[in-house]
Order: C-alpha cells, then sequence, then structure tokens
C-alpha cells in the first residue's frame, strides 16, 4: 500500500493539468482505486487520505479544505468502485464499479463543491451555485470519465497479467 500512496502522490504531483479556473486534473484516482481492487474499499479510503494529505503538505494551493475535497472526491470514486468490485470480481465487476464510481463521485463533488467552494474561492455562495453547472459538473464528468476510463484500461494490463497472478498466489 505504500507503494500505491507513492505512485498516487506522483501521479497528483506530475500529472496535474490545469483546467479551468482552480480546478486541476490529476490521475491520482486511477492508482487509488487499483489499490481498492487489489486491497479493497477500507485501504483505498488510507491511500486516498495519506496522497491527499502528502498533497496539502507540498503541491495544494487550497490547504485544509483543499485536502477535504481531495479525500471526498478520491473515496466517492474509489471506494465506491472497490466496494462493487469486492461484491462481483472480474472485468464486469470493475467496470460497474467504476461507472457507479464516477456517478457518485460527480454527485458527491457536486454537493461539497457548493457547500466547501465559497470559502476556499473567496465568492459569495451565489457565485458558486451559478458555476455548479457551466464549470463544475463538466470538470467532475471529465475527471471521473477519465479516471474510469484509464482505470480499466490499467486493470485489465495490470491485474489480469500473470505476474500478477503469481504474486497473489504466493500470498
Amino acid at each position: 500500500m505504500g507503494i500505491l500512496c507513492a505512485l498516487a502522490y506522483t501521479a497528483a504531483a506530475a500529472g496535474r493539468v490545469p483546467l479551468v479556473l482552480f480546478l486541476k486534473y490529476d490521475p491520482k484516482d486511477v492508482v487509488i482505486a487499483l489499490g481498492g481492487f487489489i486491497f479493497g474499499p477500507l485501504p483505498a479510503l488510507f491511500i486516498a487520505g495519506t496522497v491527499s494529505l502528502a498533497e496539502m503538505l507540498t503541491v495544494s494551493e487550497t490547504g485544509v479544505l483543499g485536502f477535504v475535497m481531495n479525500v471526498i472526491s478520491s473515496c466517492s470514486f474509489a471506494c465506491t468502485a472497490a466496494l462493487i468490485h469486492r461484491r462481483k470480481r472480474g472485468i464486469v465487476g470493475a467496470a460497474v464499479g467504476l461507472f457507479c464510481g464516477w456517478l457518485c463521485m460527480v454527485s458527491a463533488m457536486m454537493l461539497w463543491n457548493y457547500l466547501i467552494a465559497p470559502f476556499y474561492m473567496g465568492y459569495p455562495r451565489e457565485a458558486v451555485a451559478e458555476m455548479l453547472l457551466p464549470v463544475f459538473l463538466p470538470f467532475n464528468l471529465l475527471k471521473g470519465g477519465l479516471n474510469a476510463g484509464i482505470s480499466l484500461l490499467v486493470y485489465k494490463a495490470v491485474l489480469f497479467s500473470p505476474q500478477f497472478r503469481d504474486m497473489l498466489r504466493r500470498k
């Protein structure tokens, strides 16, 4: 799990792509979701919290509120996907879990952007509410879609590889 934390942090720090306003895409949720598929939803929560804390202390410009938003976003995506995958193993369970995680993340972030974004943006809540549909919704749809698609590709490549299966058998 420590290696997954380091990989997720590296993806967050090196893979940041600014999209709109202060919103940046990073692929850390791909690594967190894979950790959830391998170890379960609770370890995915641990990885998300650890990586978000490291981000807050190093590369984030949004402080504690950004930390909270990162944990909510990553956990709603990765923990949902891992929970569904735990009940239905394999590529179909992963695909369904990632799709549900995507929807859960978009829904959660719409609510939490409305509640928390005014504090770290310094905008009145009404201004943030006006940005929910034209700014936050497309960003979260794009972010979740990219994370789900990349996670599914990596899942298939990594978890179905003979080396990974041998490693699991040795456990």
